[in-house]
């Protein structure tokens, strides 16, 4: 079992970063992999989840431990897979949907794609209670970039979390009106997306 792995970050795309450690870039499926922006070239810290099935063999990577371990409980709930975890904590709102979760607030959790009403009844079911001691603060400056490609990459970054074509159209003109990190446009998109 990993836990963490440090490295130079020499790549990122809207699936995720590439680590490289002692000649071997190791492949990492991240939530928001434009968060790591700032990073690129240096050496960083990354935690790990390996996710083994039958024919999968995928390293998650998360910011702090304990992203990590809302992850591995959100995985845990019937019919939450890492996909769908991915797009809850890509919100970057992570005190919020504890604060959901503990409030019982189905609106809420069903406004993430993948996640309807009985999947969200099941969710506070299986984490109320266990979540009080999360303390979870994910912020990061931001770093100016060339906007229209951090508008590109962040819209890759959110077919890859499952949005559609045309709701990410539906965003990008309010987007493309500021100029934010490919990280900043992504966190931006999902709360407009999750307003409705």
């Amino acid at each position: 079992m990993f836990d963490y792995i440090k490295g130079v970050l020499t790549y990122l795309s809207g699936n995720g970063i590439v680590l490289e450690q002692s000649g071997i870039g190791y492949q990492i499926v991240c939530a928001n992999p434009f968060s790591y922006q700032p990073l690129l070239k240096k050496e960083t810290v990354v935690f790990l989840f390996q996710y083994v099935r039958e024919d999968t063999n995928i390293l998650y990577g998360f910011k702090s431990r304990e992203e990590r371990e809302l992850f591995i409980r959100l995985i845990s709930v019937s019919g939450i897979g890492p996909k769908i975890a991915l797009v809850v904590l890509a919100s970057g709102e992570t005190e919020e949907i504890i604060r959901a979760i503990e409030a019982e607030d189905e609106r809420y959790l069903t406004r993430f794609p993948g996640i309807g009403k009985k999947t969200a009844g099941q969710i506070i079911l299986d984490l109320k209670g266990k979540l009080k001691d999360f303390s979870i603060g994910v912020s990061h400056a931001a770093h100016p970039e060339e906007g229209n490609q951090s508008l590109d990459e962040a819209s890759d970054a959110l077919k890859m979390l499952g949005y559609s074509e045309k709701e990410i159209k539906r965003v990008l003109p309010v987007l493309s009106k500021q100029e934010l990190t490919a990280e900043n446009y992504v966190k931006e998109a999902l709360r407009l997306l999750m307003k409705g």
